[in-house]
């Protein structure tokens, strides 16, 4: 019987060793097309703004979740615009960005005390977490390194384009998120090299 049991937990290990190696691959193949298609990638944000937009606004009227975590839920897509106004390029220290991330915090705190005291299915709990708080930032993580790679087609104050060039968008070199899932890339599965 300890056995089985064992073997069980042993399974699970494995099992969950798979499962975070195939979402480590899939948010580097997607951050290097975020990277690729930089403005593709807006507008799929943009898109996904307005049906959370749309979602709160049908959580509103039909199911009558309450207007406080509404109207903060609408503010918080209406800062996302903002962020938007700049993409690919995010500064972490902008006001935009830094108000982003409290309200995330804030939406998160109300949502946990709205469905601790209504009961809804896990499943629709889950809905509204994915859709209304977790997919639009989530998008925007995935992105923070889509900015520094894009060859130079303005100047900032105080950058001229040759240096700017040749300094911070070189391909070869990565940093972000890129050059964390580059180095897990290496640890878990080193290239072989080529002995002639």
């Amino acid at each position: 019987m300890w056995f089985i049991y064992v073997l069980s937990w042993l399974s699970l290990v494995v099992q969950i060793s798979f499962v975070t190696l195939a979402i480590a691959a899939g948010l580097y193949y997607l951050a290097e097309l975020i990277e690729e298609y930089t403005v593709a990638t807006s507008r799929i944000i943009k898109y996904m703004i307005l049906f959370s937009t749309g979602v709160l606004a049908g959580l509103y009227l039909f199911e009558g979740f309450p207007t406080l975590m509404i109207g903060v839920g609408l503010f918080t897509n209406l800062v996302y615009f903002g962020l938007l106004q700049t993409f690919p390029y995010i500064m972490l220290s902008s006001p935009n960005f830094i108000l982003s991330c409290i309200l995330v915090v804030i939406n998160h705190y109300m949502a946990f005390q709205y469905f601790a005291e209504e009961y809804y299915a896990f499943s629709e709990v889950l809905a509204y977490f994915t859709i209304c708080l977790w997919v639009i930032p989530f998008s925007f993580f995935v992105s923070l390194s889509a900015g520094e790679n894009v060859l130079p087609s303005t100047m900032q104050q105080g950058d001229d384009v040759v240096s700017n060039y040749f300094t911070k968008g070189k391909r070869g070199k990565r940093s972000g998120i890129l050059l964390i899932f580059s180095f897990l890339k290496e640890a878990v599965l080193p290239s072989r090299q080529k002995m002639y």
